[in-house]
């Protein structure tokens, strides 16, 4: 059955369609306040609204078009949701705490057409984009995970999917967010993850919003990267890396490039240097990711002292650089792990071995 998401309306449109029904436009900060607020998960909880007007929402809309499915709970804090959508597509989405802060990772897409080799995301393909509604819904099922007193800090765009490819229903999703009555989560708490598409950078960065990016680049060069990063191919590293100088340049913001490292594959010192060479002279921060097992890929972390020589390489060539601390180590903490083995378990259960 068809169901419309109360989430997939901006406050403007919840504006309208309460001046619609009879009842004064404020009316929609009040709704807004109850669910982005007060965590509820219920019109006839809105006590402050009318019977009637209740009523009206609870036939129109739905607060949650999606379903929590499975729920995975890491030694550290870290939390990772299995989300399946009304049309039955499965996400993922993550909470980590740590110290004052409560940073949350979200999914633009089911899938991902990128086709890293070394990602789970991407191993079934792209099915389809999220809404604005259904990445919003994210956000708001994993706000309550939290203590009544904890509050979401940052969010950060790296969940399946390429942000970039989905970036129309991503900003509404984001404003929303701003706009009275949500989460009051402006530009300078967002990053933004993208594989590097030149023309989605430049509209990003025109966008008006001070957003963080991150570009995933994952090698120094175009032969390298364009093995791990099929895509690279159509794209190439120059205008990548020309795209995000704009990004600077327009925003103020200044670039993170993400670098999963790959044991045998990108962890060669020669290769840090390179990427030194390339990096060096822009404002730029640069992440180094151990890689995350997954047991359907055969890729794996470089082990510490490797990882520490190639980021020693990277500061030598004056490259500020970053280890990204392992969260959710314990849990299937790979981006799309959680739905590749879903989806991997139905293909099993529905076509069993006699």
């Amino acid at each position: 059955m068809q169901v419309t998401s109360l989430c997939d309306l901006s406050r403007g449109e919840l504006a309208q369609w309460c001046q619609a029904q009879g009842a004064e436009p404020y009316r929609a900060d009040q709704i807004r306040k109850w669910i982005f607020g007060k965590r509820a998960n219920d019109f006839a909880l809105m006590t402050d609204l009318s019977a009637g007007l209740r009523e009206k929402l609870a036939e129109a809309f739905v607060i949650f078009s999606s379903r929590v499915i499975d729920r995975q709970r890491s030694e550290d804090g870290t939390e990772k949701l299995l989300v399946e959508m009304a049309d039955g597509e499965k996400v993922e989405c993550v909470l980590m705490r740590e110290d004052d802060r409560r940073t949350i990772c979200v999914s633009t897409q089911v899938g991902c057409g990128m086709g890293c080799v070394f990602c789970a995301s991407g191993m079934m393909g792209l099915a389809r984009n999220l809404s604005a509604g259904e990445i919003i819904e994210q956000i708001l099922l994993l706000d309550r995970l939290l203590g009544p007193l904890e509050r979401i800090t940052n969010v950060v765009v790296m969940g399946m999917g390429e942000p970039l490819a989905n970036l129309p229903n991503l900003l509404q999703a984001l404003a929303t967010l701003d706009e009275k009555g949500g989460l009051g989560l402006g530009a300078r708490r967002v990053t933004i993850s993208t594989v590097g598409l030149p023309d989605k950078i430049r509209v990003l960065a025109r966008v008006g919003k001070p957003y963080n990016l991150a570009v995933s680049l994952h090698a120094p060069n175009d032969r390298l990267r364009s093995e791990l990063v099929p895509v690279n191919e159509k794209i190439g590293i120059g205008a990548i890396l020309e795209a995000a100088d704009e990004y600077f340049d327009l925003t103020g913001r200044r670039v993170t490039y993400e670098y999963v490292v790959l044991s045998g594959r990108n962890d060669d010192v020669a290769l840090a240097r390179e990427l030194a060479a390339l990096l060096n002279g822009r404002s730029a921060h640069l992440n180094l990711i151990p890689m995350n097992a997954v047991s359907e890929l055969s890729f794996h972390d470089p082990g510490a002292k490797r990882l520490r020589d190639f980021s020693d390489a990277l500061e030598l060539g004056g490259v500020t650089t970053t280890i990204r601390k392992r969260k959710g180590a314990d849990i299937d903490a790979a981006c799309g792990q959680l739905r590749l083995r879903s989806e991997l378990q139905s293909v099993v259960v529905s076509n069993p071995v006699i």
